[in-house]
C-alpha cells in the first residue's frame, strides 16, 4: 500500500503565527493511527514548539516538502508559497468573499490545488469539528482583566503572549481581586465557556439576566445572556432561538439596558450582518451608558459594538474610542472606552492551542482525510479542485473572477 505523505506546514502569514495543525505529541499520535501516512514536519523558528520537540520523538524535519501529497498549516500560505496540484488544509479565509484573499482563492485555481478549509470541516448537522473558538475566549477575558486592572490602577498583570502555557496564565489571575464590578458575557458557545474558564479562578458570583438589570451587590458579579436576553421579535411573537438563527432581520435589540449597568463587557456572541445591533454610537454618548472596558472577542468591525472600530493586534492589543467623535483615542484615558479587539487571540496561548485544535484534527477529521470520507467530512470542506470550485463553493464564481 503507498503511503500518504503529509507535512505539517511552517506558518508563513505576516504577522507571524506561532501556533502549529499538530504539535509533537499529537504529530507522534498521527503516525501511530494512521499506518498509512508518512508524516513530515517543516523545520520553522517561530513555532511555539522547537524543531527538536518534534525529532526528540522521533519525528522526521523536512525543509522541501514538494514531494508530499498533503499539506497541513493554520493560517494562509503565502501564493508564492504555493505547490501546484496539491491538496492543502488551512484556513484560508476565502470563502466568505473576503477581498483581500481574492488573489489567493484566484492562485488556487490557477495552481489546480485542491483546497480544504478548516473552518468547514462540519459533520452532517453543519457544526463545525474543528475550532479555536474556546481559546479566542480564554485569551480574550484575560486580556480584558489586564484592560481592566490597568485602566483603574488596580493590578499589572503578565501577557499571555508571554506565559509559557495556559497554566501560567491562570496563575496570573489567581493572584487578583476584583472590586464590586458588573462583567456581561454575550454568546452561549464555545468562546463564551472559554470565557467563563479564565473568569473561573475568582470565584465570582454568576447572576441572572433580570438580577443583573435590577439589583446591586457588594462584590463582583458575572452574567451570561444569550440572543432571547438581548434581542425580542419585531411581530411581538414568543422568542425561538432557531427562527433567530435563520430570520436574525425579524428581530430588534433589547440590549440597551446592559449598557446601563455594565462596567467590563466581553461580546463572545456569533452575529449575522441581519442581526440587529447591540448598541450604536448614540447609544455611548448617552450620560448613564456605564460600560468603560469592552473585550471584544467577537471582534466584529463597524458591527453590533459600535466601539469596535478596528481590529487591533497581539503586539498592540488596547485603543480607546471616544464617545464625542467616535473616533480612536488614548485606550487609559478615562473618558474614553477601553478596547481590546484582537481578532488573533489563540495566538497568544499557541502551545496549548495548538494541542486542542490538533487532537480536533485526529480525532474527527483525519479518519475521512486518510482513509475514506463516508461522511462527507472532506467533500464538504474542499473549496477548489482541479482548477475548479466545487458545486457547495461556486457561488465564489464571479468573485474569484473578479467580477464583484
Amino acid at each position: 500500500m503507498k503511503k500518504l505523505k503529509v507535512a505539517v506546514l511552517k506558518e508563513t502569514k505576516t504577522p507571524p503565527d506561532r501556533r502549529v495543525v499538530l504539535p509533537p505529541s499529537e504529530a507522534l499520535e498521527v503516525t501511530k493511527r494512521f499506518p498509512n501516512v508518512e508524516l513530515f514536519i517543516q523545520p520553522s523558528d517561530i513555532r511555539s514548539y522547537k524543531d527538536e520537540e518534534y525529532t526528540e520523538l522521533g519525528l522526521n524535519l523536512k525543509e522541501d516538502v514538494s514531494d508530499c501529497d498533503i499539506l497541513l498549516g493554520v493560517k494562509e500560505v503565502k501564493i508564492d508559497k504555493l505547490i501546484p496540484e496539491k491538496t492543502y488544509l488551512f484556513f484560508s479565509h476565502t470563502a466568505k468573499k473576503q477581498s483581500y484573499n481574492r488573489p489567493l482563492l484566484q492562485a488556487f485555481l490557477k495552481k489546480k490545488i485542491t483546497l480544504l478549509d478548516h473552518e468547514y470541516l462540519t459533520d452532517k448537522n453543519g457544526m463545525r469539528l474543528v475550532a479555536f473558538g474556546r481559546w479566542a475566549g480564554i485569551v480574550g477575558a484575560y486580556n480584558g482583566l489586564i484592560a481592566f486592572g490597568k485602566r483603574n490602577n488596580l493590578f499589572d498583570l503578565k501577557r499571555a503572549k508571554d506565559c509559557h502555557d495556559l497554566k501560567e496564565m491562570i496563575s496570573e489571575v489567581e493572584k487578583i481581586k476584583l472590586p464590586a464590578i458588573k462583567i456581561l458575557i454575550t454568546g452561549g458557545g464555545r468562546v463564551a465557556h472559554g470565557a467563563l474558564e479564565t473568569l473561573a479562578p475568582l470565584n465570582l458570583k454568576i447572576v441572572s439576566a433580570e438580577d443583573f438589570l435590577t439589583k446591586t451587590y457588594d462584590e463582583a458579579v458575572i452574567c451570561q445572556i444569550e440572543p432571547d436576553n438581548y434581542t425580542k421579535r419585531k411581530d411581538g411573537s414568543e422568542f425561538d432561538m432557531m427562527h433567530f438563527f435563520k430570520n436574525p432581520e425579524a428581530y430588534e435589540s433589547t440590549f440597551k439596558p446592559y449598557t446601563k449597568v455594565t462596567d467590563f463587557y466581553i461580546p463572545c456572541h456569533f452575529w449575522d450582518e441581519e442581526s440587529p445591533v447591540f448598541f450604536s454610537k448614540d447609544d455611548i454618548r448617552e450620560d448613564d451608558f456605564k460600560i468603560s472596558v469592552i473585550a471584544d472577542v467577537s471582534c466584529d468591525i463597524d458591527g453590533p459594538v459600535a466601539s469596535t472600530i478596528r481590529p487591533s493586534t497581539i503586539a498592540d492589543p488596547f485603543y480607546g474610542y471616544i464617545p464625542e467623535t467616535g473616533t480612536e483615542g488614548d485606550a487609559w484615558d478615562k473618558n474614553n472606552i477601553t478596547v481590546m479587539a484582537v481578532d488573533n487571540l489563540p495566538g497568544e496561548l499557541p502551545r496549548d492551542a495548538s494541542i486542542d485544535f490538533g487532537q480536533g484534527l485526529i480525532d474527527k477529521v483525519f479518519p475521512s482525510m486518510f482513509g475514506e470520507d463516508v461522511d462527507g467530512i472532506v467533500e464538504r470542506a474542499t473549496i477548489t479542485k482541479d482548477g475548479k470550485l466545487t458545486k457547495l463553493f461556486s457561488y465564489l464564481q464571479d468573485f474569484a473572477d473578479g467580477k464583484e
